[in-house]
Protein backbone atom coordinates (compact mmCIF):
# COMPACT_ATOMS: atom_id res chain seq x y z
CA UNK A 1 0.00 0.00 0.00
CA UNK A 2 1.43 2.96 -1.01
CA UNK A 3 2.39 5.92 1.57
CA UNK A 4 -0.49 8.48 2.27
CA UNK A 5 0.38 11.78 0.34
CA UNK A 6 0.08 15.63 1.41
CA UNK A 7 -1.35 17.28 -1.34
CA UNK A 8 -2.22 20.79 -2.00
CA UNK A 9 -5.32 21.28 -4.41
CA UNK A 10 -5.58 24.95 -6.10
CA UNK A 11 -8.53 26.23 -7.30
CA UNK A 12 -9.35 29.61 -8.84
CA UNK A 13 -12.67 30.45 -7.83
CA UNK A 14 -14.29 27.81 -4.77
CA UNK A 15 -17.63 29.07 -5.81
CA UNK A 16 -20.63 26.92 -6.95
CA UNK A 17 -19.92 25.13 -10.42
CA UNK A 18 -19.45 21.77 -12.22
CA UNK A 19 -15.50 22.07 -11.86
CA UNK A 20 -16.09 23.35 -8.16
CA UNK A 21 -18.34 20.03 -7.57
CA UNK A 22 -15.10 18.47 -8.99
CA UNK A 23 -12.68 19.80 -6.58
CA UNK A 24 -14.88 19.14 -4.00
CA UNK A 25 -15.49 15.20 -4.47
CA UNK A 26 -12.20 14.83 -5.79
CA UNK A 27 -10.66 15.69 -1.93
CA UNK A 28 -13.05 13.89 -0.48
CA UNK A 29 -12.30 11.15 -1.98
CA UNK A 30 -9.37 11.26 -2.00
CA UNK A 31 -9.62 11.85 2.05
CA UNK A 32 -11.70 8.72 2.25
CA UNK A 33 -8.06 7.13 0.62
CA UNK A 34 -6.13 8.54 3.81
CA UNK A 35 -4.36 11.29 1.84
CA UNK A 36 -4.19 14.51 3.60
CA UNK A 37 -5.78 18.05 1.18
CA UNK A 38 -5.89 21.50 1.74
CA UNK A 39 -7.34 23.44 -1.19
CA UNK A 40 -6.25 26.66 -1.69
CA UNK A 41 -8.09 29.32 -3.88
CA UNK A 42 -8.29 32.87 -4.60
CA UNK A 43 -12.51 33.26 -3.75
CA UNK A 44 -14.31 31.46 -1.02
CA UNK A 45 -17.63 33.48 -0.46
CA UNK A 46 -19.18 30.86 2.34
CA UNK A 47 -22.90 32.25 1.65
CA UNK A 48 -21.83 30.69 -2.32
CA UNK A 49 -20.31 27.78 -2.14
CA UNK A 50 -20.66 23.89 -1.45
CA UNK A 51 -21.29 23.09 2.06
CA UNK A 52 -18.57 20.25 2.39
CA UNK A 53 -15.87 24.04 1.99
CA UNK A 54 -17.90 25.78 5.18
CA UNK A 55 -19.26 23.22 7.05
CA UNK A 56 -15.45 21.65 8.06
CA UNK A 57 -15.25 18.71 6.44
CA UNK A 58 -12.43 20.14 4.10
CA UNK A 59 -9.97 22.61 4.89
CA UNK A 60 -10.02 25.62 2.92
CA UNK A 61 -7.43 28.62 2.80
CA UNK A 62 -8.77 31.84 1.40
CA UNK A 63 -6.00 33.98 0.04
CA UNK A 64 -7.55 36.83 -0.39
CA UNK A 65 -6.21 38.96 -3.77
CA UNK A 66 -5.79 42.49 -4.06
CA UNK A 67 -7.08 42.70 -7.93
CA UNK A 68 -10.36 42.95 -8.85
CA UNK A 69 -12.77 40.20 -10.68
CA UNK A 70 -12.39 42.33 -13.99
CA UNK A 71 -12.71 45.97 -14.88
CA UNK A 72 -15.91 47.50 -16.38
CA UNK A 73 -17.21 44.13 -17.38
CA UNK A 74 -13.36 43.04 -18.72
CA UNK A 75 -10.34 41.51 -18.59
CA UNK A 76 -11.46 38.44 -16.50
CA UNK A 77 -8.54 36.37 -17.87
CA UNK A 78 -5.77 39.25 -17.15
CA UNK A 79 -6.64 39.51 -13.17
CA UNK A 80 -7.66 35.47 -12.93
CA UNK A 81 -3.87 35.11 -13.82
CA UNK A 82 -2.89 37.98 -11.51
CA UNK A 83 -4.92 36.44 -9.07
CA UNK A 84 -3.44 32.85 -9.26
CA UNK A 85 0.22 34.37 -9.09
CA UNK A 86 -0.59 36.01 -6.08
CA UNK A 87 -1.76 33.03 -4.69
CA UNK A 88 1.32 30.96 -6.06
CA UNK A 89 3.01 33.26 -3.88
CA UNK A 90 1.60 32.82 -0.58
CA UNK A 91 2.25 28.79 -1.34
CA UNK A 92 5.87 29.40 -2.12
CA UNK A 93 6.94 31.64 1.02
CA UNK A 94 9.96 29.68 2.69
CA UNK A 95 7.14 29.39 6.33
CA UNK A 96 4.89 27.90 3.42
CA UNK A 97 3.55 24.05 4.16
CA UNK A 98 5.41 21.83 2.38
CA UNK A 99 3.12 19.14 0.35
CA UNK A 100 4.13 16.12 -1.86
CA UNK A 101 2.43 17.02 -4.94
CA UNK A 102 0.07 20.11 -6.20
CA UNK A 103 -2.94 19.52 -7.88
CA UNK A 104 -3.71 22.05 -9.76
CA UNK A 105 -7.09 22.72 -11.24
CA UNK A 106 -9.11 24.97 -14.08
CA UNK A 107 -5.76 27.39 -14.38
CA UNK A 108 -2.32 26.87 -15.00
CA UNK A 109 -0.68 30.11 -14.29
CA UNK A 110 0.80 28.80 -11.65
CA UNK A 111 2.27 25.29 -12.85
CA UNK A 112 6.04 26.21 -13.30
CA UNK A 113 6.33 28.07 -10.45
CA UNK A 114 5.29 25.50 -8.19
CA UNK A 115 7.85 23.21 -10.14
CA UNK A 116 10.64 24.99 -10.43
CA UNK A 117 10.54 27.47 -7.24
CA UNK A 118 8.95 24.76 -5.11
CA UNK A 119 10.82 22.24 -6.40
CA UNK A 120 6.92 19.71 -6.08
CA UNK A 121 5.34 17.80 -8.86
CA UNK A 122 2.48 19.21 -10.41
CA UNK A 123 -0.71 17.39 -11.84
CA UNK A 124 -3.17 19.66 -13.68
CA UNK A 125 -6.55 19.07 -14.29
CA UNK A 126 -7.82 20.80 -17.20
CA UNK A 127 -11.94 21.30 -18.27
CA UNK A 128 -11.31 22.85 -21.62
CA UNK A 129 -8.52 25.45 -23.19
CA UNK A 130 -9.73 29.19 -22.29
CA UNK A 131 -8.19 30.27 -25.79
CA UNK A 132 -11.28 28.41 -27.41
CA UNK A 133 -13.89 29.84 -24.77
CA UNK A 134 -12.74 33.61 -25.33
CA UNK A 135 -11.77 33.66 -29.19
CA UNK A 136 -15.10 31.67 -30.36
CA UNK A 137 -17.41 29.23 -29.91
CA UNK A 138 -16.83 25.64 -30.29
CA UNK A 139 -19.60 24.05 -32.38
CA UNK A 140 -19.11 20.31 -33.46
CA UNK A 141 -15.79 19.51 -32.90
CA UNK A 142 -14.68 22.77 -34.73
CA UNK A 143 -13.91 26.59 -33.34
CA UNK A 144 -16.08 28.98 -35.18
CA UNK A 145 -14.33 32.28 -34.85
CA UNK A 146 -16.18 35.31 -33.45
CA UNK A 147 -14.87 38.67 -35.23
CA UNK A 148 -12.74 40.30 -32.56
CA UNK A 149 -10.56 43.65 -33.12
CA UNK A 150 -6.75 43.80 -33.13
CA UNK A 151 -6.55 45.15 -29.54
CA UNK A 152 -8.36 42.31 -28.21
CA UNK A 153 -6.38 39.62 -30.48
CA UNK A 154 -2.81 41.67 -29.26
CA UNK A 155 -4.56 41.36 -25.71
CA UNK A 156 -5.52 37.65 -25.76
CA UNK A 157 -2.12 36.69 -27.92
CA UNK A 158 0.09 36.61 -24.41
CA UNK A 159 -3.06 34.81 -22.55
CA UNK A 160 -3.28 32.04 -24.79
CA UNK A 161 0.11 31.48 -25.67
CA UNK A 162 0.89 31.66 -21.41
CA UNK A 163 -2.25 28.91 -21.12
CA UNK A 164 -0.41 26.80 -23.52
CA UNK A 165 3.22 26.85 -22.54
CA UNK A 166 2.10 26.49 -18.56
CA UNK A 167 -0.18 24.04 -19.15
CA UNK A 168 2.70 21.48 -20.64
CA UNK A 169 4.07 22.91 -17.46
CA UNK A 170 2.42 19.81 -15.74
CA UNK A 171 3.95 16.71 -14.54
CA UNK A 172 0.68 14.82 -15.40
CA UNK A 173 -2.20 16.32 -17.62
CA UNK A 174 -5.88 14.94 -17.03
CA UNK A 175 -9.09 16.17 -18.96
CA UNK A 176 -12.49 15.75 -17.53
CA UNK A 177 -13.70 13.59 -21.03
CA UNK A 178 -11.91 11.92 -23.93
CA UNK A 179 -13.75 15.09 -25.52
CA UNK A 180 -11.40 17.82 -24.18
CA UNK A 181 -8.63 15.82 -24.31
CA UNK A 182 -8.85 15.47 -27.96
CA UNK A 183 -9.46 19.70 -27.97
CA UNK A 184 -6.18 20.06 -26.07
CA UNK A 185 -4.22 17.91 -28.40
CA UNK A 186 -5.26 19.44 -31.63
CA UNK A 187 -5.05 23.68 -30.32
CA UNK A 188 -2.24 23.17 -27.88
CA UNK A 189 0.07 21.23 -30.38
CA UNK A 190 3.26 22.15 -28.03
CA UNK A 191 1.73 19.43 -25.61
CA UNK A 192 3.46 16.24 -26.67
CA UNK A 193 2.55 13.63 -23.55
CA UNK A 194 -0.38 11.57 -23.48
CA UNK A 195 -3.46 13.00 -21.51
CA UNK A 196 -5.95 11.07 -18.95
CA UNK A 197 -9.34 11.04 -18.79
CA UNK A 198 -10.57 10.97 -15.42
CA UNK A 199 -13.78 11.14 -15.15
CA UNK A 200 -15.31 13.75 -12.74
CA UNK A 201 -17.20 11.85 -9.55
CA UNK A 202 -20.03 11.94 -7.79
CA UNK A 203 -20.32 11.41 -3.61
CA UNK A 204 -23.30 8.40 -4.50
CA UNK A 205 -24.10 8.38 -0.69
CA UNK A 206 -24.72 12.49 -0.72
CA UNK A 207 -27.94 11.67 -2.90
CA UNK A 208 -28.77 8.48 -1.20
CA UNK A 209 -29.14 10.26 1.97
CA UNK A 210 -32.95 10.95 3.04
CA UNK A 211 -33.82 14.89 3.71
CA UNK A 212 -35.57 16.72 6.20
CA UNK A 213 -39.29 16.83 4.33
CA UNK A 214 -39.80 19.90 7.39
CA UNK A 215 -36.75 21.69 6.17
CA UNK A 216 -38.20 25.14 4.83
CA UNK A 217 -35.92 25.12 1.95
CA UNK A 218 -36.73 21.70 0.79
CA UNK A 219 -40.91 22.61 1.52
CA UNK A 220 -40.15 25.18 -1.01
CA UNK A 221 -39.27 22.88 -3.54
CA UNK A 222 -40.97 19.78 -3.63
CA UNK A 223 -44.74 19.46 -4.99
CA UNK A 224 -46.57 16.45 -5.99
CA UNK A 225 -46.95 17.68 -9.02
CA UNK A 226 -44.87 16.46 -12.00
CA UNK A 227 -41.69 17.73 -12.65
CA UNK A 228 -38.80 18.69 -15.01
CA UNK A 229 -35.65 19.82 -14.10
CA UNK A 230 -32.79 21.64 -15.14
CA UNK A 231 -29.30 21.71 -12.80
CA UNK A 232 -27.28 24.67 -14.51
CA UNK A 233 -25.84 28.03 -13.92
CA UNK A 234 -27.35 30.85 -15.19
CA UNK A 235 -25.96 31.80 -18.32
CA UNK A 236 -26.01 32.56 -21.89
CA UNK A 237 -24.27 29.46 -22.86
CA UNK A 238 -25.88 26.72 -20.70
CA UNK A 239 -29.01 27.71 -22.78
CA UNK A 240 -31.57 26.86 -20.45
CA UNK A 241 -33.95 28.96 -23.04
CA UNK A 242 -34.03 25.20 -24.28
CA UNK A 243 -35.69 23.71 -21.79
CA UNK A 244 -38.49 26.70 -21.40
CA UNK A 245 -39.13 26.55 -25.08
CA UNK A 246 -39.43 22.67 -24.84
CA UNK A 247 -41.69 22.12 -21.93
CA UNK A 248 -44.05 25.36 -23.62
CA UNK A 249 -44.53 23.06 -27.05
CA UNK A 250 -44.67 19.67 -24.42
CA UNK A 251 -47.61 21.39 -23.01
CA UNK A 252 -48.94 22.05 -26.51
CA UNK A 253 -49.21 18.57 -28.09
CA UNK A 254 -50.07 17.34 -24.45
CA UNK A 255 -52.75 19.59 -22.98
CA UNK A 256 -53.37 17.16 -20.57
CA UNK A 257 -49.80 17.98 -19.21
CA UNK A 258 -51.61 21.43 -17.32
CA UNK A 259 -50.37 20.62 -14.05
CA UNK A 260 -46.87 19.84 -15.33
CA UNK A 261 -43.86 22.08 -13.90
CA UNK A 262 -40.81 23.15 -14.65
CA UNK A 263 -37.28 23.71 -12.36
CA UNK A 264 -34.72 25.78 -13.79
CA UNK A 265 -32.04 26.01 -10.58
CA UNK A 266 -29.12 26.85 -10.67
CA UNK A 267 -26.23 28.74 -9.60
CA UNK A 268 -26.30 32.80 -10.04
CA UNK A 269 -24.09 35.54 -9.20
CA UNK A 270 -25.53 39.07 -9.28
CA UNK A 271 -21.91 40.73 -9.53
CA UNK A 272 -22.02 39.15 -13.34
CA UNK A 273 -23.52 40.79 -15.98
CA UNK A 274 -24.14 37.62 -18.28
CA UNK A 275 -26.01 35.88 -14.86
CA UNK A 276 -28.16 38.81 -14.61
CA UNK A 277 -29.03 39.42 -18.38
CA UNK A 278 -29.60 35.38 -18.90
CA UNK A 279 -31.94 35.54 -15.80
CA UNK A 280 -34.08 38.36 -17.25
CA UNK A 281 -34.07 36.74 -21.03
CA UNK A 282 -35.26 33.54 -19.32
CA UNK A 283 -38.13 35.55 -17.67
CA UNK A 284 -39.26 37.53 -20.10
CA UNK A 285 -39.19 34.14 -22.43
CA UNK A 286 -41.28 32.34 -19.99
CA UNK A 287 -43.69 35.07 -19.98
CA UNK A 288 -43.74 35.52 -23.97
CA UNK A 289 -45.03 31.90 -23.90
CA UNK A 290 -47.60 32.63 -21.09
CA UNK A 291 -46.48 30.58 -17.93
CA UNK A 292 -46.38 31.29 -15.03
CA UNK A 293 -43.43 31.71 -12.88
CA UNK A 294 -42.07 32.24 -9.20
CA UNK A 295 -38.37 33.20 -8.11
CA UNK A 296 -36.88 31.76 -4.98
CA UNK A 297 -33.44 31.33 -3.18
CA UNK A 298 -31.79 29.39 -0.82
CA UNK A 299 -31.86 30.06 3.15
CA UNK A 300 -28.27 30.19 3.12
CA UNK A 301 -27.57 32.29 -0.28
CA UNK A 302 -26.65 35.55 0.26
CA UNK A 303 -28.23 37.20 -3.20
CA UNK A 304 -32.08 38.05 -3.84
CA UNK A 305 -33.88 38.50 -6.76
CA UNK A 306 -33.63 41.09 -8.93
CA UNK A 307 -36.59 43.59 -7.97
CA UNK A 308 -39.96 43.48 -9.91
CA UNK A 309 -39.95 40.09 -10.74
CA UNK A 310 -40.74 38.26 -7.88
CA UNK A 311 -44.57 35.91 -8.41
CA UNK A 312 -46.99 35.35 -5.89
CA UNK A 313 -47.87 32.45 -8.05
CA UNK A 314 -48.03 29.44 -5.64
CA UNK A 315 -48.32 26.44 -8.00
CA UNK A 316 -45.89 28.14 -11.09
CA UNK A 317 -45.58 26.46 -14.63
CA UNK A 318 -42.00 27.68 -14.04
CA UNK A 319 -40.11 27.71 -10.42
CA UNK A 320 -37.08 29.34 -10.58
CA UNK A 321 -34.44 28.33 -7.90
CA UNK A 322 -31.50 30.64 -7.18
CA UNK A 323 -28.72 29.28 -6.12
CA UNK A 324 -30.22 25.48 -4.63
CA UNK A 325 -28.27 23.85 -1.35
CA UNK A 326 -27.29 20.14 -1.52
CA UNK A 327 -30.54 19.42 0.36
CA UNK A 328 -32.69 20.97 -2.43
CA UNK A 329 -30.48 19.66 -5.23
CA UNK A 330 -31.34 15.82 -4.04
CA UNK A 331 -34.47 16.11 -3.24
CA UNK A 332 -35.32 17.42 -6.26
CA UNK A 333 -33.60 14.82 -8.41
CA UNK A 334 -34.73 12.08 -5.98
CA UNK A 335 -38.43 13.26 -5.92
CA UNK A 336 -40.94 10.52 -7.34
CA UNK A 337 -42.64 13.20 -8.81
CA UNK A 338 -39.56 14.37 -11.07
CA UNK A 339 -39.41 12.80 -14.61
CA UNK A 340 -36.80 13.67 -16.35
CA UNK A 341 -33.21 15.86 -16.07
CA UNK A 342 -32.84 18.23 -19.11
CA UNK A 343 -29.24 19.24 -19.24
CA UNK A 344 -29.56 21.83 -22.33
CA UNK A 345 -25.82 22.82 -22.74
CA UNK A 346 -24.16 22.26 -26.51
CA UNK A 347 -21.11 21.06 -26.43
CA UNK A 348 -20.24 20.66 -23.22
CA UNK A 349 -16.76 19.74 -21.80
CA UNK A 350 -18.14 17.55 -19.45
CA UNK A 351 -21.05 17.63 -17.49
CA UNK A 352 -21.66 16.29 -14.27
CA UNK A 353 -25.29 17.03 -14.08
CA UNK A 354 -26.30 13.68 -16.25
CA UNK A 355 -24.41 11.99 -13.92
CA UNK A 356 -26.34 13.39 -10.79
CA UNK A 357 -29.57 12.32 -12.47
CA UNK A 358 -28.16 8.43 -13.17
CA UNK A 359 -27.12 8.49 -10.17
CA UNK A 360 -30.64 9.25 -8.28
CA UNK A 361 -32.35 6.63 -11.81
CA UNK A 362 -33.98 9.97 -13.02
CA UNK A 363 -33.35 9.88 -17.15
CA UNK A 364 -31.49 12.42 -18.92
CA UNK A 365 -32.48 14.53 -21.70
CA UNK A 366 -29.30 15.99 -22.93
CA UNK A 367 -27.66 17.51 -26.39
CA UNK A 368 -25.78 14.72 -28.85
CA UNK A 369 -22.47 16.43 -28.33
CA UNK A 370 -19.58 17.22 -25.96
CA UNK A 371 -19.58 14.74 -22.57
CA UNK A 372 -22.63 14.14 -22.58
CA UNK A 373 -22.41 11.58 -25.49
CA UNK A 374 -19.93 9.98 -22.97
CA UNK A 375 -21.81 9.36 -19.86
CA UNK A 376 -25.40 9.02 -21.43
CA UNK A 377 -26.77 5.70 -23.11
CA UNK A 378 -29.05 6.57 -25.55
CA UNK A 379 -28.88 3.38 -27.59
CA UNK A 380 -30.34 0.77 -27.56
CA UNK A 381 -33.54 1.68 -25.88
CA UNK A 382 -32.96 -2.02 -23.52
CA UNK A 383 -29.44 -0.33 -22.41
CA UNK A 384 -30.37 3.39 -22.49
CA UNK A 385 -30.05 5.90 -19.18
CA UNK A 386 -31.47 8.97 -21.51
CA UNK A 387 -31.84 10.66 -24.49
CA UNK A 388 -29.55 12.38 -26.63
CA UNK A 389 -31.05 14.93 -29.37
CA UNK A 390 -29.55 17.82 -31.14
CA UNK A 391 -30.66 21.02 -29.45
CA UNK A 392 -33.84 22.00 -31.09
CA UNK A 393 -36.95 22.67 -29.23
CA UNK A 394 -38.87 20.77 -31.31
CA UNK A 395 -36.60 17.30 -31.21
CA UNK A 396 -36.39 17.67 -27.27
CA UNK A 397 -40.49 17.87 -27.26
CA UNK A 398 -40.95 14.49 -29.12
CA UNK A 399 -38.35 13.01 -26.48
CA UNK A 400 -40.36 14.83 -23.55
CA UNK A 401 -43.16 13.37 -25.04
CA UNK A 402 -42.01 9.68 -25.08
CA UNK A 403 -40.14 10.23 -21.17
CA UNK A 404 -43.39 11.19 -20.12
CA UNK A 405 -44.86 8.53 -21.38
CA UNK A 406 -43.12 5.75 -20.49
CA UNK A 407 -44.58 3.21 -18.43
CA UNK A 408 -43.78 2.52 -14.91
CA UNK A 409 -41.64 -0.68 -15.76
CA UNK A 410 -39.84 1.32 -18.10
CA UNK A 411 -39.28 3.71 -16.01
CA UNK A 412 -37.98 1.24 -13.21
CA UNK A 413 -35.77 -0.73 -15.84
CA UNK A 414 -34.13 2.54 -16.87
CA UNK A 415 -33.22 3.94 -13.07
CA UNK A 416 -31.59 0.64 -12.08
CA UNK A 417 -29.35 0.95 -15.66
CA UNK A 418 -28.45 4.56 -14.42
CA UNK A 419 -27.53 4.07 -11.13
CA UNK A 420 -25.34 0.82 -11.99
CA UNK A 421 -23.49 3.25 -14.94
CA UNK A 422 -23.13 5.78 -12.53
CA UNK A 423 -21.86 3.67 -9.86
CA UNK A 424 -19.58 1.57 -11.62
CA UNK A 425 -17.95 4.91 -14.06
CA UNK A 426 -18.58 7.97 -12.53
CA UNK A 427 -18.66 6.91 -8.66
CA UNK A 428 -16.37 9.39 -6.33
CA UNK A 429 -14.48 6.27 -5.48
CA UNK A 430 -13.49 5.20 -9.37
CA UNK A 431 -12.78 8.92 -9.63
CA UNK A 432 -10.40 9.42 -6.59
CA UNK A 433 -8.91 5.96 -7.44
CA UNK A 434 -7.43 7.86 -10.80
CA UNK A 435 -6.64 10.81 -9.07
CA UNK A 436 -4.41 9.00 -6.84
CA UNK A 437 -3.06 6.75 -9.44
CA UNK A 438 -2.01 10.27 -11.07
CA UNK A 439 -0.78 11.47 -8.00
CA UNK A 440 1.39 8.49 -7.21
CA UNK A 441 2.54 8.63 -10.98
CA UNK A 442 3.98 11.94 -10.31
CA UNK A 443 5.34 11.87 -6.73
CA UNK A 444 7.34 8.76 -8.36
CA UNK A 445 9.32 10.90 -10.77
CA UNK A 446 11.08 12.59 -7.98
CA UNK A 447 11.83 16.27 -7.58
CA UNK A 448 11.43 18.15 -10.62
CA UNK A 449 14.91 19.54 -11.84
CA UNK A 450 15.35 23.51 -11.13
CA UNK A 451 14.60 25.66 -14.07
CA UNK A 452 14.37 28.77 -15.53
CA UNK A 453 11.04 28.44 -17.44
CA UNK A 454 9.37 30.88 -14.45
CA UNK A 455 11.73 33.38 -15.58
CA UNK A 456 9.74 33.46 -19.50
CA UNK A 457 6.30 33.13 -17.19
CA UNK A 458 6.90 35.98 -15.82
CA UNK A 459 7.90 38.19 -18.84
CA UNK A 460 4.86 37.36 -20.35
CA UNK A 461 2.43 38.15 -17.34
CA UNK A 462 4.35 41.44 -17.32
CA UNK A 463 3.95 41.58 -20.98
CA UNK A 464 0.20 41.11 -20.69
CA UNK A 465 -0.23 43.72 -17.94
CA UNK A 466 1.45 46.01 -19.82
CA UNK A 467 -0.78 45.74 -22.74
CA UNK A 468 -3.83 45.88 -21.00
CA UNK A 469 -3.71 49.55 -20.60
CA UNK A 470 -4.14 50.50 -24.32
CA UNK A 471 -6.85 47.96 -24.22
CA UNK A 472 -9.35 49.97 -21.47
Amino acid sequence: MAPALRVAVVHPDLGIGGAERLVVDAAIGLQAKGHSLVIYTSHHDPKHCFEETRNGQLEVHHVVPPFPRAIRGKFHILFAHLKQLHLTLHLLWPWAPKYDVYFVDQLSTCVPFLRSIGGTRVVFYGHFPDKLLANGEFVEGNLKKTQVGLLKRIYRFPMDWLEEVTTRQADVILTNSNFTARVFESYFPSIRQTLTTVYPGINIAAYETPVDASDPDIVAVTSDVPTLLSLNRFEKKKNAALAIASFAKLRERMPQLTNMRLVLAGGYDPRLEDNLQTLMALIDLARSRSLTLKIITSSSSSVTPPRGIISTQNNPDILFLLNFSTGQRTALLAAASTRALLYTPANEHFGIVPVEAMCCGLPVLACNSGGPTETTVSAPPNARTGWLCAPDAELWADALVEIVSMREEERAALGVRAKERARSVFGMEAMAGRLEEALERAVAMGPPDAGRVWLVMIFGCLLAYFIAPLVI
